[in-house]
């Protein structure tokens, strides 16, 4: 399923679903249901489906979860096609990630009941939704049997209705960071079972610690033979970066093409020892080989985009000097790393969804009608021209990469990131950072 039809099920059907689900739940409160014990958990089951850029917003909380019950207690409900991040990152055990296929209605179905038939086989009795106003996770959720269930409720706002089927209810803040809200929804397993809503405590001392992604040498030494093949010889100046295409989840992310061709050109003019690579996902390769093609040639100009699997990519941000990307989880993945991680922003809020951690550069506009997308209007926004990313231009993100490349020369050899490259393939010295 597209996007768009997923946002169209998740509206009519979920609401449908969620309606009768809290009839269901009330009907049962008149039986002592609200009344029982909220115990402490002790099997959790994270609901995020979709996006794995903001999964890696989710360390602290996943981190905070296998604290509390233990690693083997700790599971994640998540889309087949976002599995990837999770297998990285290692916070829970490979059988504990419960996949769901989003190929069609049917197939989600089917699956989702096997998740729901896996959480009562496994007695799973606390969920955590993650994904903020969808209904799918609440239905799943609820669906689950988990006596416990995390998750934002609007309460007295005019957000997106899912009925009323959380136990432990959190109202939405749209002035704190994900990551922190992702916390957040574990911390208040420990909150007294009267706090309505849930959450009351300084943001201060919400824990939400950024992963770090360290590759070994020999996959430095694999990935910079992969771009060494790509260019035809040796690579002796930095590397920079571009990642043009935003997801088909919010085109109005993107960043026109010409702009990257425009911004690639350059650097090529300007950085005489720089290497342009295009990054992309599979589904992007070939209009990121048309942007390669029209910066210019190999070997000063490359595209990788379909050629790396995520690890790749994290260790090609280990390996390479500047990333320019959309507001994408690119930039959240570069953030795992040391690279110089230029993000920019338009219709997205950055005190919500700001990349966290690693060395990251925000770029916006700052227009008054952004944002416009988030949570509480399932990131539908009304607009048809994206001015807030055509008034980012490119030579505010050209001074941005270039300021980059002159901090990282000054530090010298002894601090700056270098390729593992053996010496005598290299026209720079490599320095392993300590």
């Amino acid at each position: 399923m597209n996007h768009g039809r997923i946002r169209w099920v998740d509206r009519y059907v979920g609401s449908s679903l969620c309606f009768g689900l809290t009839l269901v739940r009330r009907v049962g409160d008149l039986f002592g249901g609200r009344r029982r014990a909220l115990l402490p958990p002790s099997k959790i089951l994270f609901i995020k489906l979709i996006e794995q850029g903001a999964t890696v917003l989710a360390y602290g909380a996943i981190k905070r979860a296998v604290a509390k019950v233990g690693r083997e207690n700790v599971y994640f409900c998540v889309f087949a096609e976002n599995r990837a991040i999770f297998d990285l990152l290692e916070l829970v055990p490979p059988e504990n990630v419960i996949e769901i296929r989003s190929d069609g209605m049917l197939v989600f179905a089917i699956d989702a009941l096997r998740v729901l038939v896996r959480c009562r086989r496994e007695k799973i009795d606390t969920t955590i939704d993650m994904e903020f106003m969808a209904r799918a996770p609440a239905i799943l959720a609820y669906c689950s049997g988990a006596r416990r269930r995390v998750g934002l409720h609007r309460f007295t706002t005019e957000g997106p209705y899912r009925g009323d089927l959380m136990t432990d209810r959190i109202l939405p803040n749209p002035f704190i960071h994900t990551a922190e809200h992702y916390s957040l929804l574990v911390h208040v397993l420990d909150a007294p079972p009267e706090e309505t809503p849930r959450g009351k405590m300084p943001v201060a001392e919400i824990e939400a610690p950024a992963p770090r992604f360290e590759p070994s040498s020999e996959e430095r030494e694999r990935l910079t033979q992969v771009i060494e093949s790509e260019v035809g010889g040796r690579v002796g100046g930095p590397i920079v970066l571009l990642n043009p295409n935003a997801s088909d989840l919010l085109p109005l992310r993107r960043w026109q093409p010409d702009r990257f061709v425009e911004l690639g050109r350059r650097l090529l003019a300007e950085q005489p020892e720089v290497t342009v690579a295009i990054t992309g996902a599979p589904s992007e390769r070939s209009a990121a080989e048309t942007i390669a093609a029209a910066i210019g040639e190999a070997p000063r100009v490359i595209s990788l985009a379909g050629k790396t699997s995520l690890r790749d990519l994290l260790v090609l941000y280990s390996v390479a000097d500047v990333l320019v990307t959309n507001d994408s989880g690119p930039g959240h993945f570069a953030s795992l790393t040391e690279i110089h991680n230029i993000v920019l922003f338009g219709p997205a809020s950055v005190t919500g969804w700001g990349p966290r951690g690693g060395r990251h550069h925000v770029i916006r506009a700052d227009l008054a009608c952004s944002p416009c997308v988030d949570s509480m209007n399932n990131r539908l926004s009304p607009c048809n021209d994206n001015v807030c990313m055509q008034a980012i231009g490119v030579n505010q993100v050209y001074e941005a990469v270039a300021a980059c490349l002159a901090q990282d020369e000054a530090a010298g050899p002894t601090t700056r990131r270098r390729r593992a490259v053996p010496a005598s393939r290299s026209t720079r010295k490599t320095t392993q950072q300590p």
